[in-house]
């Protein structure tokens, strides 16, 4: 995880992948704000600390990570709101945030661990507010990638649905995303699985996260953006991710 955080570190200003992401969740993260510049907002597993920038387009952006790695890395590249904690007990007081995030967390999380996940992003929002969610989507989309990031799960839209609605949420948004992507990777990610999935030494070792000849990142890059237009308005039903608004109920107690 150190090796994949390091990675991520060189690439995530300028990879497709990371600017796709950028460009579909940012609007969700706005749906959230609902048009105010005030909010208190919190990436859980922030890892490098680089989304809690597009946060502080919202208002006071926060961020921890368990990796003492990560934050250093983050705090390095100048970003000084981020802490060392778990995603399970976070050192935050209860209803403290009006937006928590966690992109890319869960996932990789023991069953225990990860509806203890849940629900601390229940405890430290305030009634009303929102958790903005992203996960590895499709089983049939495991491979390489997977063992790097040391996946347990991918989600299909109804276990997701069922594990944030059991912390206490309400779902607002549900869509899958990546969906311009899928055919390449489901192919990719089915010759990966039939040949064996590779050792996380050798994943290591043939990283997926770096960044692509300038044409192709570009072209990607433009793909992506056309999808997150689309996403704007519609959902798609299959992609490598899966992106969940949701709302703590507004009668909910601290």
């Amino acid at each position: 995880m150190e090796h994949l955080l390091r990675a991520t570190a060189r690439a995530e200003a300028r990879h497709f992948w990371f600017r796709g992401f950028r460009s579909f969740v940012t609007p969700l993260i706005a749906q959230a704000a609902d048009g105010r510049s005030d909010l208190r907002l919190l990436d859980a597993g922030c890892g490098t600390g680089a989304n809690v920038e597009l946060l502080q387009r919202f208002g006071r952006g926060f961020g921890f990570d368990l990796s003492e790695t990560g934050v250093r890395l983050g705090r390095e590249a100048g970003r000084t709101r981020l802490a060392r904690a778990t995603v399970t007990a976070a050192p935050f007081p209860s209803g403290a945030f009006d937006v928590v995030t966690s992109f890319d967390v869960l996932y990789s999380l023991q069953d225990d661990a990860e509806r203890a996940a849940l629900r601390e992003m229940y405890r430290l929002l305030r009634p009303g507010g929102y958790a903005v969610i992203s996960v590895a989507a499709m089983e049939m989309l495991r491979g390489d990638h997977s063992v790097l990031g040391r996946e347990v799960r991918r989600y299909s839209r109804d276990v997701l649905r069922n594990h944030v609605t059991g912390a206490g949420f309400t779902v607002v948004r549900l869509t899958y995303a990546f969906a311009t992507l899928f055919v390449p990777l489901a192919v990719l990610r089915a010759w990966q699985r039939r040949r064996g999935l590779v050792r996380e030494d050798d994943a290591r070792a043939q990283n997926e996260i770096s960044v692509p000849s300038a044409p192709v990142n570009a072209l990607l890059a433009g793909a992506l953006r056309l999808e997150a237009a689309w996403l704007r308005r519609f959902d798609v039903p299959f992609g490598s991710s899966l992106l969940c608004v949701a709302r703590k109920p507004t009668a909910a107690r601290t």
